[in-house]
C-alpha cells in the first residue's frame, strides 16, 4: 500500500508538471520567440533587408502561385485545407486595385505581422500550417494556395488558441468593425472585420476558400469575390474539435 501511494503520488506530480509545461511554459517560449520575430522582421525591413522582393503593382488578382505542399493537418489548425477554386480577378469596393506584391515565400519562413489592435495581438505570420515550424512557434500560419496579404481573394490564416503563445485565443471577442492589420516588407494592409462564424467543423474547406463561405453552416459567409482575411483557430477552448471563423475585408493599403 506504501508503494501504491508512492507511485500515485509521483504520477500526480508528473501530470501537474506535464500541465504547466502545456499551460504555462509552451506560452512563454513561443511569446518571446514570436516577439522577438517580429523585432527581427522590423529591423530588415527598416534597413531595407531581407524578407524578399516585393514586385510593385502586380496584378491583384493572382494568389499566392505557390505550389507549396499543404500543412500537417494535425491538432486544431490544420484540416480544412481545399481553399479551393473560385472566380479572380474582381474588386471589392473600397479595396485598392493595385499595390505591392508579395510573392510566395518559403515554406515555414516568416514575412508578415499580424496586428488586432483590439485584443493586442502582434505576431508573425509564416508560410504554411505545420505544427512544429510555425503554429508551435506562437506564429500565424498561412494557409498555402491561398491570396497573399492584399492580393483578390482570400489571405488566411491559423493560430493556436491555446498552448505555445496562443495567438488566436481571444479572437471570438472581435466584432464587425474591428481592424486586423497585416504588415510586409512593402506594405501595411488593413482588414476590417465583417461576419464570425462561432462553431463549424474542422473540416471545412469553404471557410478558406477564395470566396469564403462554409461548406457546413450554410449562410454564412461571402457570396462575391473580393478582398479578404480569414482567422481560424479551434473552438471550444482546450479541445480541437470544432473551428471558429473570423473574416474581414480589405479597407486599405499604403506603402511601407
Amino acid at each position: 500500500m506504501w508503494g501504491a501511494a508512492e507511485v500515485a503520488v509521483t504520477l500526480g506530480l508528473v501530470l501537474l508538471l506535464l500541465v504547466a509545461h502545456q499551460l504555462w511554459w509552451t506560452n512563454r517560449q513561443a511569446r518571446a520567440a514570436a516577439e522577438k520575430k517580429v523585432e527581427a522582421l522590423e529591423k530588415e525591413w527598416g534597413a531595407g533587408g531581407g524578407a524578399g522582393p516585393v514586385e510593385s503593382g502586380g496584378d491583384p488578382g493572382a494568389g499566392s502561385g505557390s505550389g507549396a505542399r499543404s500543412g500537417s493537418g494535425s491538432g486544431a489548425e490544420g484540416d480544412a485545407r481545399d481553399p479551393g477554386e473560385g472566380a479572380d480577378g474582381a474588386t471589392a469596393r473600397g479595396a485598392p486595385r493595385s499595390g505591392p506584391r508579395t510573392p510566395a515565400p518559403r515554406w515555414d519562413q516568416a514575412y508578415a505581422v499580424l496586428r488586432i489592435p483590439r485584443i493586442g495581438i502582434r505576431v508573425p505570420v509564416a508560410e504554411g500550417v505545420s505544427k512544429g515550424a510555425v503554429l508551435n512557434q506562437g506564429y500565424a500560419g498561412h494557409y498555402p494556395r491561398t491570396a497573399q496579404p492584399g492580393q483578390a481573394g482570400n489571405f488566411a490564416l491559423a493560430g493556436h488558441r491555446n498552448t505555445h503563445g496562443e495567438p488566436f485565443r481571444y479572437i471570438n471577442r472581435l466584432r464587425r468593425g474591428d481592424e486586423i492589420r497585416v504588415e510586409t516588407r512593402g506594405a501595411v494592409y488593413t482588414y476590417v472585420v465583417g461576419r464570425t462564424l462561432d462553431r463549424t467543423s474542422a473540416h471545412d474547406g469553404g471557410v478558406i476558400r477564395e470566396v469564403p463561405r462554409s461548406d457546413v453552416r450554410k449562410g454564412y459567409g461571402y457570396a462575391a469575390p473580393g478582398y479578404y482575411i480569414t482567422l481560424t483557430t479551434c473552438t471550444p477552448e482546450y479541445t480541437s474539435t470544432y473551428r471558429l471563423v473570423v473574416w474581414g475585408e480589405l479597407r486599405s493599403m499604403r506603402p511601407r
